[in-house]
């Protein structure tokens, strides 16, 4: 079988799998978040946080439930951080610098676990179990249920209340990923993941000297890692690393894991506001800027020109050899269009255009399907602009599903879709006119360049992949990329959940034969043209600085 044909075969398999659990797992996130029952556990953690449950939260007392959780988060980690050098299970690692301290912190609370520390060299086994991985489950239930919050709002009418904080945080916890998570731990234990606590080893001669390994409890955290779209790995070199990822079933079985619940809400949005059309529209828009950009990259990897290339049958640089060209660049794919940034392959040394469409795919806002929660509000935003877009060229006011898209609503929209590029542009230009941070780039030129540029879209964008050859275990790094990360996450749910509350308060509007069908083909292929055009727009000039000016050398 040759390498083309292995990995078509693998994206095949790999839909057909998220086609079998796309209409249970969506069935059963909409009755998670729609039920009125509270279970025993729940109400033992509602008792201990001392969270009424059952109270309806308007959109700012939702927002400061957020905020307020989230910010614990980050004192609790980097705290935790620093203490590790005195707590037990710390393999006798040191406690982490300040600057790298809020810089982990930050970036796992807000669902970016980007890392510019080794794994295996810098965490022991507290702060790995106890702070990391817990932040994998938590960070992502707050994702889902901001997501959710919008859905509430398009789905009711005449009141600002958008549901309850503190019970959708639960709920995602307790019934969504650790049953999954536990399962899928399983399975990758069976298939060859570590799990275990045992401390550093020696193996044996490497280079005149011996070689280190350390243990861990690897595949509870890989598995959410994966599912909750997170991305940091227990080692520095992150789903390639054997212990995290053996073998090609394990590797098809994360990017699995990886797609799973963003497809999936999709049919949990479109139950919530009772039209499943509404949500296979939505699931369609991810679908074909997810398989475009698959063939793209398996394109650009395959069919790389050059005695080498032809020769290795590709661009086979910096990928592994037990899983090919073929499912790396799906894993590329599906990690750089979700939030999760977990890698199997080095990045950097994709062909010029390979790495571009990486980069690209976080720029898109990553909405294709996009992190857990974070995917659909994010494409429900990007539908809103399409909507208002349609409006203006037919010129009505724009409607969707049933809501009036007035001043006040294309106004937070338009908020939420420019503080990421905002941030990334801003932050790229000040680290290349300075001359410490341009020191950290390993190459010069237009590869240089998109080291940066990539770096601050992965942290802006709550993506958390590394370009590498990047040094950014600096403070200018450590501190810009730890904000950007925050800013990033946090100021666009500000508009979101704004936005939530301002479509709950309104009166639904009757569907007249004026109105745009937003569940037909044509409003899907608007929906895609909408986010091409305004990434585009938006980056395009960075992006003929970097990996285009690259890639067309």
């Amino acid at each position: 079988m040759g390498p083309v044909l292995a990995g078509v075969l693998q994206l095949l398999a790999l839909m057909a799998a998220l086609a079998l659990a796309y209409k249970p797992l969506g069935t059963y996130m909409a009755k998670v978040y729609t039920s009125d029952k509270h279970l025993r556990v729940e109400k033992w953690i509602y008792k201990g946080i001392g969270a009424d449950p059952d109270t309806e939260m308007r959109w700012p007392a939702y927002l400061r439930g957020v905020l307020a959780f989230s910010l614990a988060g980050v004192l609790f980690l980097y705290v935790l951080q620093r203490l590790q050098g005195v707590l037990p299970g710390s393999l006798g690692f040191a406690s982490i610098d300040p600057d790298q301290a809020f810089n982990t912190a930050a970036s796992f609370v807000s669902n970016t676990n980007w890392q510019s520390y080794s794994g295996e060299q810098a965490m022991g086994h507290v702060v790995q179990t106890a702070g990391l991985a817990v932040q994998n489950f938590v960070s992502a239930a707050v994702g889902i249920a901001v997501a959710v919050a919008l859905v509430r709002g398009f789905a009711r009418s005449r009141t600002g209340e958008l549901g309850n904080f503190w019970s959708d945080l639960v709920r995602g916890v307790v019934r969504l990923l650790v049953p999954i998570a536990v399962v899928g731990a399983l399975v990758l234990v069976a298939c060859g993941v570590i799990q275990n606590f045992s401390g550093i080893h020696e193996v044996g001669q490497f280079m005149g000297g011996t070689q280190e390994w350390n243990g861990g409890a690897v595949a509870s955290q890989e598995v959410i890692k994966e599912l909750g779209t997170n991305g940091g790995g227990y080692f520095n070199a992150n789903s390639s690393h054997p212990f995290e990822n053996p073998t090609p079933f394990t590797n098809l079985f994360e990017i699995f894991l990886i797609l799973l619940i963003p497809f999936s809400i999709t049919r949990t949005f479109g139950l919530m506001v009772g039209s499943v059309r509404q949500g296979y529209a939505i699931l369609a828009t991810m679908a074909t800027i997810w398989v475009g950009f698959v063939a793209l990259m398996m394109w650009t990897e395959f069919s790389h020109h050059g005695p080498a290339f032809e020769a290795a049958g590709g661009a086979t640089e910096g990928k592994e050899v037990r899983f090919g060209i073929g499912a790396s660049s799906i894993f590329a794919v599906s990690t750089t269009l979700t939030s999760t940034g977990a890698v199997d392959s080095f990045h950097s040394s994709f062909t010029g255009l390979g790495g571009g469409i990486a980069m690209l795919g976080m720029m898109l806002g990553e909405i294709a399907p996009g992190g857990v929660g974070s995917g659909l509000y994010g494409m429900l935003i990007m539908a809103i602009i399409a909507v208002f877009i349609a409006g203006l060229m037919v010129g009505r006011t724009p409607e969707y599903l049933g809501k009036k898209i007035g001043s006040r609503e294309i106004k937070l929209a338009a908020c939420y879709i420019l503080i990421t590029p905002a941030l990334v542009l801003v932050f790229t230009a000040c680290a290349m006119a300075l001359p410490a941070p341009a020191n950290s780039m390993t190459n010069s030129g237009a590869h240089g360049f998109s080291e940066i540029l990539y770096a601050y879209t992965s942290g802006a964008n709550n993506n958390g992949s590394a370009f590498a050859g990047l040094n950014a275990d600096t403070q200018w790094f450590n501190t810009t990329i730890g904000l950007a990360m925050l800013l990033g996450r946090f100021v666009p749910m500000v508009f979101v959940l704004a936005l939530a509350g301002s479509l709950a308060e309104q009166k639904p509007v009757p569907v007249t034969a004026g109105t745009l069908r937003t569940d037909k083909p044509l409003y899907t292929g608007l929906l895609v043209g909408t986010i091409i055009i305004i990434t585009g727009l938006t980056y395009f000039p960075a992006l003929a600085l970097g990996p285009l000016a690259e890639g067309l050398a």
